[in-house]
């Protein structure tokens, strides 16, 4: 049953509002691991030949499946231009964990498995690590770098812009402890699952990374202490600081030096 729900569904076909030959999918693809659809859009280039890599675009706390399209509506032309798959799965306020405390959400094994499946098996990918990059903005540059650090098998690069790579300065917000519980009967929980404690499950070289915070931004401090940390590890990476806050203008301008240097990597790696 589960098998044939998950071959059978077909994307429809949405409108886009600009000007362009790229084309968005929208629908949902079904995870078995929490036995529910997951609301996904799929922005494809309709330019080009052969096989395209492929970006996972992370939403933040409250945001949504189209979120990076409200951001970006162009992303169907950057998709034409740089023959890339852009994919934006919906995830709520999860974090993009495996909850310790809910079956039912099962995100980090919805991106690094059964999304990656069904994107391959559907779209004419490079089906391999190196022609995955993931990135997301504010929960999901977090969700990126959890996934892609624990997943290094799946995805050759990974990004982050304006990331909650240490959410523990801020324990009541974003739903946070929804799914770990509350921080101070839980600090081994919170303490395993931040992006700054996980560096030590890769060795230089074995992603590339990139993430970027701007000054005026609440979390920039955990991404100066993200970057110490990789630097203690000797792990390469580009971290970018820029002016900007933590909103929609500074995202729109960040994700292009991401897509450059995601572009440089797929180029380099195939």
């Amino acid at each position: 049953m589960m098998v044939r729900r998950l071959l059978s569904f077909v994307f429809c076909l949405a409108a886009v509002t600009a000007v362009s030959a790229g084309r968005i999918d929208s629908g949902k693809v079904y995870s078995a691991a929490m036995d529910r659809e997951v609301e996904v859009t799929i922005v494809v280039p309709t330019k080009g030949e052969g096989p395209c890599p492929v970006v996972y675009l992370l939403h933040g706390a409250f945001g949504h499946e189209r979120s990076w399209l409200e951001i970006r509506p162009d992303l169907a032309d950057v998709a034409d231009r740089e023959h890339l798959i852009f994919v934006t799965p919906r995830a709520h306020n999860t974090w993009y964990f495996d909850s310790p405390l809910h079956p039912q959400v099962r995100y980090e094994t919805f991106l690094s498995s059964e999304l990656i499946d069904y994107i391959d098996s559907h779209y004419n990918t490079i089906a391999t690590r190196e022609g995955r990059a993931i990135t997301g903005l504010s929960m999901g540059g977090h969700g990126a770098f959890h996934t892609a650090l624990r997943h290094p098998d799946k995805f050759g690069a990974v990004g982050s812009t304006s990331g909650g790579v240490d959410f523990r300065p801020f324990p009541q917000n974003w739903n946070i402890q929804d799914e770990l519980g509350e921080m101070a009967s839980n600090k081994q929980t919170w303490d395993e699952h931040v992006v700054v404690n996980l560096i030590d499950r890769i060795q230089n070289g074995q992603l590339a990374i990139i993430f970027d915070c701007g000054e005026a931004d609440f979390f920039l401090e955990v991404n100066k202490d993200l970057h110490q940390r990789l630097l203690g590890r000797g792990i390469d990476h580009d971290f970018i600081l820029r002016p900007g806050s933590h909103n929609g203008e500074y995202w729109a301008n960040s994700i292009d030096y991401q897509i450059l240097f995601f572009q440089k990597y797929f180029k380099t790696n195939h």
